[in-house]
């Protein structure tokens, strides 16, 4: 359950010093007990004993609980969880192109989960946003709840700790599935947190309106809510990680919008690869060929001479077949007689990551790349001395190339100056 919002109220103002302690396992038993006993001059409540819970929705939560329910055909619906749903609630309302937030739970078993019970039940505090996506995104909204939460703790949020208040983006379709997944991994790449995300991306389920007293808790009890909301220390790691930029910029692209291509560079707000989220094993052997995923993920080598690229000197640009991330250019392949696309270097001195590689009864230089970790070869110094003397020996099986007419169709557009 929730932690308890402890307020110390003094006889003679009626309001004090606010104190913010967890709840104890007595407590959790039996909402509403009065936990924690302070010295006989104040009294000690549960910040739900402040309200006693209605036992009938009022006209207007009728109203907004059947917008979850019946939206408008021009809206969408999303889940998400960002620990206390007052504070997830309150924030998503402020945002342009939010149509409506309800706080409930969803997740955990059995139907009909109350305040009392939800934790035990396995169910997390979430909220369902109705949204206008020709205004915002489903990107833009977990990205928003990035922005407004501690999706780094994988044991609760802020005060609140349990499995019911750990983060999370709910998605309905592959589409939305990829876009949640990059967008974490983007503000991972970023270096935004000093800790990496643990933000769940989980299959959309049925949703359950809280109780009435929760919806709008913030506008309804706006004293109570900016008592919990600054003691949780919620407010305080929005400013450490973010400062101002608490709404993520631009708002878009919006549904089914282009990149726009000026001067045969794609204008995004970053390269798709730099949100890569690498797939299990499964999806992974699902989505290669044998040797592709024996090479990649297995460190394996193919066979010299029958790979693909070997012999290719077709103009364009080499790039990670796992994550598309771009390592080398056409210019810089040479025939090393080796049987293997060999490069002089890569498209840039951080591409690829360099290891040391014992396997054999000597110590070799290997190649990944740098998103994908996906091995791709070795390193040696007998290569072409007025190309530099290396030679990156790659297995055409890690690799997929993009010809130099389809580079900007695929959005590496900004690599065609290389054949200028």
């Amino acid at each position: 359950m929730k932690t308890v919002l402890v307020l110390s109220l003094l006889a003679a103002l009626g309001v004090g010093a606010i104190v913010l302690l967890p709840k104890n396992k007595e407590a959790e038993e039996t909402e509403g007990e009065i936990v924690h006993p302070l010295p006989q001059s104040t009294s000690t409540v549960t910040v739900h004993d402040l309200q006693a819970p209605a036992t009938t929705v009022s006209t207007s939560d009728q109203t907004k609980l059947a917008q979850t329910m019946m939206p408008n055909a021009t809206y969408k619906t999303m889940m998400l969880a960002g620990g206390c749903f007052w504070c997830v609630e309150s924030d998503l309302e402020k945002l342009p192109g939010v149509i409506d937030v309800v706080s409930g739970y969803a997740g955990g078993e059995g139907e009909n989960p109350t305040y009392q019970n939800y934790g035990k039940r396995g169910f997390k505090e979430v909220v369902q946003v109705t949204y206008d996506p020709s205004k915002i995104t489903y990107a833009n909204l977990v990205d928003f709840e990035l922005r407004h939460t501690d999706p780094t703790d994988p044991g609760g949020t802020f005060y609140d700790r349990g499995p019911q208040y750990t983060t999370a983006a709910y998605y309905e379709t592959e589409d939305e599935r990829v876009a949640a997944l990059k967008v974490i991994a983007d503000t991972d790449v970023k270096k935004v947190f000093d800790k990496p995300i643990v933000m769940e991306v989980l299959p959309r389920v049925k949703f359950w309106p809280a109780e009435e007293y929760h919806q709008d808790y913030a506008k309804k009890n706006p004293l109570r809510y900016s008592y919990y909301r600054h003691g949780s220390g919620r407010d305080a790691f929005i400013k450490k990680y973010w400062g101002d930029d608490v709404i993520p910029k631009p708002l878009g692209p919006v549904a089914n919008e282009k990149p726009q291509i000026t001067n045969n560079k794609v204008e995004t707000m970053d390269k798709p690869w730099m949100r890569f989220v690498k797939p299990s094993n499964t999806e992974l052997q699902a989505t290669l060929t044998p040797m592709q995923y024996q090479v990649t993920q297995e460190e394996g080598t193919e066979p010299p001479f029958k790979n693909e690229y070997d012999k290719n000197y077709a103009d364009g640009i080499y790039v990670d077949v796992v994550s598309g991330e771009p390592l080398y250019s056409s210019k810089d392949k040479f025939d090393s007689g080796t049987g293997w696309p060999s490069f002089a270097k890569p498209l840039s001195p951080d591409a690829v990551t360099e290891h040391t590689d014992r396997k054999l009864f000597f110590s070799r230089t290997e190649v990944r790349s740098k998103i994908a970790d996906s091995h791709l070869g070795h390193v040696f110094n007998d290569g072409p001395a007025e190309r530099g003397g290396m030679r990156y020996c790659m297995n055409s099986a890690a690799l997929r190339f993009i010809p130099k007419e389809k580079m900007t169709e695929e959005g590496y557009g900004e690599y065609l100056k290389l054949f200028q």
